[in-house]
């Protein structure tokens, strides 16, 4: 029995569900090696002394340890960030265009060659900065090709569980800190870098088999799961067309969303770049230790969004509320519970364990992130989700590159809580304030401008009448 045979087995909207958590998976496996790799990377800035006050030598973990300063540091961690946010926006227009599939394809394709020669590239800052910055630049394309595959291939019953599947990434950030403390320590962190390079270019020959960017194109679906899913999106029509960005930017609801999606990707980067160094100087635990603490929020994360999703499409299911009350209410968990963790952090320095819980928390209440930011381009305009998410996504990376230069700031010459303490009420004023201003100013409701028919001269007036007719 071949490969393709084996996959036909699975019905195909399941595999395409499975695919899409595992890009999320491998790809954040891939952003987040640097994060633990680069403790082992750098030259310590304060070693330790023994019982008689010698200096002793820093562990070795491989190749030559590298004289970067924590600026430098604060850098290379951003410079995935500032690739990411440049190709959001334009591979959100392709992929309403031209679809998904080639989009993540060839970006894994790209971005596990560039892993591979990070080793190589960090005998020099910038060559490593640049190495990283086009990491980020072919990984910026993922979630909005994501959305769009999403868009066509659940049915509205489903989509809370396949919305879910885009916080793969929490159990790649999982494995790859878990792993790379493991690697770094036993063979040197070179090979924290190959394995996830490896890994990756395995996935990438198998989306390529096995996912296609709609029921209509897949070659191998049967027959009744394409009516299924067909019949199940009837009244959500797509198009071709460029997105209509006037509109789109001065929609109320898009910016509610855009602020909101903001706020949950400060406090996602936030923890991504910063845990493991919080966990390893200010909680004093070792390096292979640190890892495994610091992806506990992601897992935790993981299990809730799931979690949510499927209470979500419940509610939805039984029509307890509208669709713009679920969004709403489900702010209460995705951003404003983080925030309030993260605010309570400080008070809670002396107790390791109760600080790791507390973080944990805090990213696992985001995991309803699936019912609120997530999900909510495909509520406003299901025929430019690509392009709203690119949008929304573009525009909240950059909280990617400004949360290290904080950190660093913060923490340029001491590290301990009482610095900390201002970088957590920061990320807890970026939960809170966007939750708040989503629940006054945000909407479920099919927005006018998602309407292949309507003219582009219509008023405000036309937006309120088409979302009072098109409930979503």
């Amino acid at each position: 029995m071949t490969t393709i045979n084996i996959f036909d087995k699975i019905p195909s909207r399941l595999m395409t569900g499975v695919m899409i958590f595992f890009a999320t998976f491998f790809s954040y496996m891939l952003r987040n090696a640097m994060s633990i790799n680069i403790l082992a990377m750098v030259k310590p800035t304060n070693l330790n002394e023994n019982e008689n006050g010698t200096i002793t030598d820093p562990p070795n973990y491989g190749p030559e340890r590298l004289d970067w300063s924590a600026y430098q540091q604060s850098l290379l961690l951003g410079s995935f960030f500032w690739g990411y946010a440049i190709t959001p926006l334009p591979s959100g227009v392709l992929s309403d265009k031209f679809g998904g599939r080639r989009l993540v394809g060839y970006s894994f394709l790209i971005s596990c060659i560039l892993e591979a020669v990070t080793p190589v590239a960090s005998a020099s800052f910038w060559v490593s900065f640049m190495v990283r910055f086009l990491i980020g630049f072919f990984s910026g394309t993922l979630y909005p090709a994501l959305h769009k595959l999403v868009s066509k291939w659940a049915p509205p019953e489903e989509k809370g569980k396949f919305v879910s599947a885009l916080v793969g990434g929490a159990i790649g950030t999982v494995v790859t800190w878990s792993v790379a403390g493991y690697l770094v320590e036993s063979v040197g962190w070179d090979y924290a870098f190959y394995v996830p390079a490896i890994l990756s270019g395995c996935f990438t020959i198998v989306w390529f088999i096995t996912t296609f960017d709609d029921p209509a194109s897949h070659p191998r679906i049967s027959t009744e799961e394409k009516e299924y899913i067909e019949n199940s999106l009837l009244g959500v029509t797509y198009t071709k067309r460029w997105p209509p960005l006037v509109h789109v930017f001065k929609s109320i609801p898009f910016w509610a969303l855009l602020i909101l999606h903001y706020g949950n990707l400060w406090g996602l980067y936030f923890l991504m770049t910063a845990a493991p160094k919080y966990m390893n100087e200010v909680l004093g635990f070792n390096l292979s230790k640190s890892g495994i603490l610091a992806s506990l929020p992601y897992l935790a994360r993981f299990f809730a969004g799931f979690i949510f999703g499927s209470i979500g499409d419940l509610i939805r299911k039984k029509q307890w509320f509208e669709v713009t009350t679920i969004r709403k209410s489900f702010c209460l968990f995705s951003h404003i519970i983080p925030g309030l963790f993260l605010i309570a952090l400080p008070y809670v320095n002396e107790r390791p364990a109760v600080c790791v819980a507390f973080v944990t928390l805090s990213l696992g209440f985001n995991g309803a992130g699936t019912m609120t930011n997530l999900q909510n381009s495909q509520d406003l305009a299901p025929n430019y989700a690509g392009t709203v998410y690119g949008i929304i996504n573009s525009i909240g990376t950059t909280a990617g590159f400004i949360t290290p230069l904080i950190v660093a700031h913060y923490t340029q010459e001491r590290s301990t809580i009482d610095e900390w303490s201002s970088v957590f009420l920061i990320g807890a004023i970026a939960y809170i304030a966007p939750a708040i201003l989503f629940i006054i100013f945000g909407s479920g409701k099919i927005q006018y401008w998602n309407d292949l028919d309507l003219p582009k001269t219509d008023d405000h007036k036309s937006e309120e009448e088409s979302s009072t007719k098109r409930k979503n």
